[in-house]
């Protein structure tokens, strides 16, 4: 028999995110020191999904219009990023696990990896 919680994803109105996308690849993201910054990237295609899985970090998402900063916490709450949004994850606490779910498998022609090339697509 297993013990434990199986979250239910939804977003912030209790909608759920299962018509979102189907995730065809998934990776962790750990042991990062907390003045280190990690994604700065956008994609052009890919949606991804966050989950801080264990512990704290702040991430930092842009659409090229306005900027917002999130604080994952809570491995039942998580952040949906679209295409075409800039994120920067950041501020890890010690022994965090990030957890990324991602809608397409891994393309480095997705990528938006220069800010300036970012905002003049969006």
């Amino acid at each position: 028999m297993c013990h434990g919680s199986l979250p239910f994803l939804q977003n912030s109105t209790g909608r759920s995110l299962r018509g979102q996308f189907v995730p065809q690849r998934s990776f962790m993201v750990y042991d990062v020191p907390s003045t280190k910054v990690r994604g700065e990237h956008a994609h052009l295609v890919c949606h991804q999904f966050l989950i801080a899985a264990r512990g704290r970090l702040r991430v930092l998402v842009d659409d090229g219009h306005n900027r917002a900063e999130v604080e994952l916490a809570d491995p039942t709450m998580g952040l949906y990023m679209p295409p075409r949004i800039w994120g920067s994850q950041y501020h890890f606490e010690r022994d965090t696990i990030l957890l990324v779910f991602a809608s397409h498998p891994y393309d480095s022609a997705d990528y938006i990896r220069d800010y300036g090339d970012f905002r003049k697509i969006v």
